[in-house]
Formats: C-alpha cells, structure tokens, sequence
C-alpha cells in the first residue's frame, strides 16, 4: 500500500506548469545526479543533511521532496519537514520513476539558478509575457522580470547579472523560423507536446502567421487588448499568466473538445 505521505509520478506531472504546482526539492547526492543530470521541471537541488535549516523559508507551502528512488533519503527528509510544520510529501520512485515515465524533463544547464534576473523591452504584446510564463511555469518559479527601454536592455543585463530575452542577436531570442519561446524549451530540453501546441500558437500571433495555428489570430487580439489596459508592465505579466494558463490546459486536457449551441444541435449529431 503507498504511504499517504507519497505523490505518485502521475498525480505531480498534473501539476506541473500549473499555478498549483508544489515546491519541488531535488535531493539527491552528487553520484546519483552525475548519472542522469536532469531535473523534474521546477525542481532546484538541495543537500539533504541541509532540510532542516531550510524548514522555516518552506512554511506555508506545499513541498515535494526527490531522491533517486524515493526511498530513505526523500522518506526522511518529507518527515523531518513534516515535524517541523511544513506539508510535505516524497515523490514514489524518484527521480528515476520519473524518467523511466517519459515524462517532461528540463535540463539543468546552470543557465538559470533559483531566483535569477531576467530583463527584455518594455511594454510587451505576446512573446514578452509567454517567456516568462514558461520560465516561471518549468523552469524557475522564483524567476524575476525587468522590463526596460529597447536601448538599455543589454546594459541592464550587464549591470544587475540578468539574462536578456527576446531582443535582436540574443540568446534567447528568435532564430529563423524559432520564435524566442520555441529557443528558450530548446535551450532547456523542454519537449513537451501540450507546450510545443502553444509554441505554435505564439510563433504565429507573434510573426503574423495566423496559417500556423488557428488559435493564433485569437491570442493576438487578446494580447493586444491586455496591452491597452494596463500602464504598468509587471502588472500586465501577472494579469497575462492567467492566458498563458488558460492556453496549456487546453493544449494539455481540452484540445479536442468542442463547443455547440444550441446544445440540441450538438446532440443530433450523436
């Protein structure tokens, strides 16, 4: 019988990429990691003889501890979080029932540690909400954004250590037919079905290729609207999640639905 303390593979892959995914801790030991350097997305490595000092930082959330297979070490540290006030749970199987899942993997290249800088132009439309959905959602939720005039970006980038995003001859930015979204999941080994139908559903509201995808005209005209109705750019990213939400969990769970009316119209059908 599995522990009530355990979360299985299935149930926090549902969880990922959505605003209700858990803190996840990576603690497996340096042997362990070498031999599949990868990380379930949103994860950040942690010593484990170092959970307890952690403990207070993790109150009020909820929190998922990996080993390599779930065993003494994630079984350990969940209870040891536990008795210190923090909702707790071990992933069944650990890191290595995760990969053998096939699940979405992202890589840790060391490109973006917990917590880093990211800056980009002011004043977003599509691309400049969508990439920081999807660093916030798979790879860093404590991701920072800073959105600066076009000509201070690199400057910006150089003064405060951020990465820079979405500008001209960046990185992370477009690349022939990639739009910055499609370069910054393949920078992170991010390959994902749910997240490469809203990959093109971006590329084409973003480079005004609506043949790319149907929904893409639709995306377009509500991110320009939401552009219009706020001044403040952090303001309009957080509003802008809830699209970007919206669009991977019809990607992910509703892409094959449809919608009728009148409702005896969809029944004749049947």
């Amino acid at each position: 019988m599995p522990s009530p303390e355990a979360i299985s593979v299935a149930q926090l892959s549902k969880l990922i990429g959505t605003p209700d995914c858990p803190v996840i801790l990576d603690l497996r030991i340096d042997e362990d990691f070498d031999s599949n350097p990868r990380l379930i997305p949103t994860s950040r490595r942690v010593i484990y003889q170092e959970i307890e000092a952690i403990a207070p930082s993790l109150r009020g959330q909820k929190v998922i501890v990996a080993c390599h297979k779930g065993l003494k070490i994630s079984q350990g540290a969940a209870a040891i979080l536990r008795s210190l006030d923090v909702q707790a749970e071990f992933l069944q199987g650990g890191v290595v029932a995760w990969a053998e899942a096939a699940l979405l993997i992202s890589i840790p290249a060391g490109i973006a540690p917990s917590g880093q800088i990211w800056v980009t132009r002011h004043r977003p439309k599509i691309e400049r909400i969508a990439c920081p959905w999807l660093i916030r959602r798979f790879i860093d939720p404590n991701a920072k954004f800073l959105f600066v005039e076009p000509s201070q970006v690199e400057a910006v980038a150089d003064r405060f250590n951020a990465i820079p995003f979405d500008i001209e001859g960046g990185t992370f930015s477009h690349r022939g037919e990639l739009c910055s979204f499609d370069v910054i999941m393949q920078e992170f080994g991010i390959d994902y079905e749910p997240l490469k139908t809203l990959a093109s559903i971006i590329r084409g509201a973003d480079t005004n290729r609506h043949d790319l995808a149907p929904e893409a005209a639709g995306l377009l005209a509500i991110s320009l609207g939401i552009s219009r109705m706020f001044r403040d750019d952090l303001a309009q990213l957080d509003a802008g999640l809830l699209i970007y939400d919206a669009l991977f969990r019809w990607a992910r769970d509703a892409g094959d639905e449809g919608h009728d009316w009148p409702t005896t119209h969809s029944k004749a059908k049947q």
